[in-house]
């Protein structure tokens, strides 16, 4: 696991997306470790490694454990495994930091742009990775699982998040750290800035 790291893009466009896990925040160490305890908790007997962690960055819960299920031949409880992750993560974050730059660029590009959150986490954990990094402040338009029907890789969070700004979406700069999150702003038409781990 390593720091992550940004370089700020050198055009002005007429919005910016921001993911917020691993993006904004950094809380990817923190779910990791989140995971682990919660599929120790539900008894899986397979490594769950970073780099499996890191391939299934903002997908949904019931998603990840449904591919972790099929992929391991293993049946997961679903309801147990979001329990433990919850109140595992819950219990982490205190450690919630902000992505170097990345909060310091939101903070410049909102003097002359609309900007969102569009975030594969639920709301209330959205908000409380904001809060704890000094960015609720900052962000009207968030847009999490709870508003569309297809999370990341499908453009769907992205292009809501566009209309919510009235921005077109070829106007629009989608900042990503995970693989899903890009591919949603290549489907959505949207340059995208990546967060590359350092």
């Amino acid at each position: 696991m390593t720091k992550p790291r940004f370089e700020p893009p050198t055009r002005r466009y007429g919005g910016y997306i921001f993911d917020c896990d691993g993006t904004l925040a950094d809380t990817m160490p923190l779910h990791f470790r989140a995971w682990q305890a919660a599929l120790r908790a539900a008894g899986a007997s397979f490594e769950f490694s970073w780099d499996l962690f890191v391939s299934r960055a903002g997908m949904s819960h019931e998603k990840t454990v449904i591919e972790l299920s099929a992929q391991f031949g293993v049946t997961l409880d679903l309801a147990l495994v979001e329990d433990a992750h919850r109140a595992t993560y819950r219990a982490l974050e205190g450690e919630v930091r902000p992505v170097p730059g990345v909060l310091e660029f939101a903070r410049e590009v909102s003097t002359f742009a609309p900007i969102s959150v569009a975030s594969g986490s639920l709301r209330p954990s959205v908000l409380r990775s904001l809060g704890q990094i000094g960015a609720l402040d900052l962000f009207s338009i968030l847009v999490t699982p709870e508003d569309v029907i297809h999370g990341k890789p499908d453009p769907e969070m992205f292009l809501l998040a566009a209309e919510r700004m009235g921005v077109s979406p070829r106007d629009c700069l989608v900042l990503e750290d995970g693989a899903l999150g890009i591919e949603a702003a290549r489907r959505a038409g949207m340059d995208c800035a990546i967060v590359l781990a350092a």
